[in-house]
């Protein structure tokens, strides 16, 4: 018993003697920084810095950019009001340093013509495409995101990549469908982390096409795109709206937010609807979401108007369009959007209705009190 007690502190004591050495061997662990930790003029030995040091650096640091940025800010929204208005929503997700050079870009990119469709492509291009087959393939579409769960920005990248290749490509309407399928797949490659397979768009298409005509299809398509994938859409635009919207609100009205997004998604059924600019759909959208919620209320206000860059007479033919879709005035027989905004995580919202007619006081410009 003695002699496996002395063996077993021998073996202990050989592995701490082991470990010792190999410790003195190894090379120093390297902390992992960031690099906006790093300075030009400090030069700190590797096994002085600590990262309690590290972490007193950067407060320092962080407390210097803070004072900066401040100062920055009130000199900047001197000049730009809207900037005081980005200032109240402190969502870090909305890259609130930048956000205002953002949508200025995203703005100069949607009014390119490059990037945009023709307005009335089906009239002066396609000759055996519709504009009811148009509605129909986005409405399949849309029960195809959902199938596959994808994100709702592959969706409107999705129309807006088959618009601007029936504006330049004449196309037979047995193709139509593959158009889509094609479509959705670059859009998919584009926003998604895992997008679906080329064979599962075979699939959803009950097998109608085949691999090789999916993907030449799509190598049609980006080259009718000139591989231009990163266009502005209409939620690119709704996302800083919304926000704006709900100023008024402690916490996000997620009602708001989802009646918006129904309100958005109804817009890409309607071909009339490309002959706005996506910012001034977005913007129509929440002048028809603030309406709908509070009909009583005007649903533009300064705030919205200087954010936008849109006056409430500049949204006019814009909203009452969408208020025909809402209402399902038009395109009530296409039901995947209605039936997708039904359900209780959106909180129902497509049950909800508005007053049968804005009242044409609410399209006045407003004044700031």
């Amino acid at each position: 018993m003695a002699d496996q007690e002395i063996k077993r502190v021998t073996r202990m004591a050989k592995k701490r003697a082991m470990e010792a050495i190999e410790s003195q061997l190894q090379p120093a662990k390297k902390n992992r920084v960031v690099l906006g930790e790093l300075s030009n003029n400090a030069v700190v030995s590797e096994n002085e810095t600590t990262i309690s040091d590290l972490v007193k650096i950067q407060k320092r640091k962080c407390r210097s950019k803070k004072v900066k940025k401040t100062v920055k800010a009130v000199l900047e929204t001197q000049d730009l009001g809207f900037e005081k208005i980005d200032e109240k929503f402190s969502d870090p997700q909305m890259c609130e340093p930048y956000v205002s050079d953002i949508y200025e870009y995203l703005h100069n990119m949607e009014i390119e013509a490059k990037r945009r469709p023709t307005p009335e492509y089906i009239e002066k291009v396609q000759k055996d495409v519709s504009v009811n087959m148009r509605a129909i393939l986005v409405d399949w579409l849309v029960e195809v995101a959902e199938e596959y769960k994808l994100l709702s920005d592959t969706l409107y990248l999705t129309i807006s990549y088959i618009d601007k290749f029936l504006s330049t490509t004449t196309l037979n309407r047995q193709r139509l469908q593959l158009l889509g399928v094609s479509s959705m797949l670059i859009a998919a490659k584009y926003e998604e982390i895992t997008p679906p397979h080329t064979e599962d768009f075979c699939y959803i298409t009950d097998n109608t096409y085949t691999k090789q005509e999916v993907v030449k299809m799509e190598a049609d398509v980006l080259k009718a795109l000139n591989f231009e994938m990163g266009n502005p859409t209409v939620k690119s635009f709704l996302r800083r709206f919304a926000m704006c919207s709900q100023e008024v609100h402690e916490k996000p009205n997620l009602q708001m937010e989802f009646l918006g997004y129904y309100l958005a998604e109804l817009s890409l059924l309607e071909y009339s609807c490309l002959k706005f600019l996506p910012s001034m759909v977005a913007a129509s959208v929440a002048f028809l979401s603030r309406f709908t919620l509070k009909p009583r209320s005007h649903p533009w206000n300064p705030s919205l108007e200087q954010l936008s860059g849109y006056k409430a007479s500049d949204l006019k033919e814009c909203v009452q369009i969408l208020h025909d879709l809402q209402s399902s005035k038009k395109a009530g027989n296409l039901l995947a959007v209605r039936e997708k905004y039904k359900q209780h995580k959106f909180k129902c919202v497509s049950k909800l209705s508005s007053p049968s007619a804005i009242p044409d006081s609410y399209f006045e410009d407003v004044r700031e009190s």
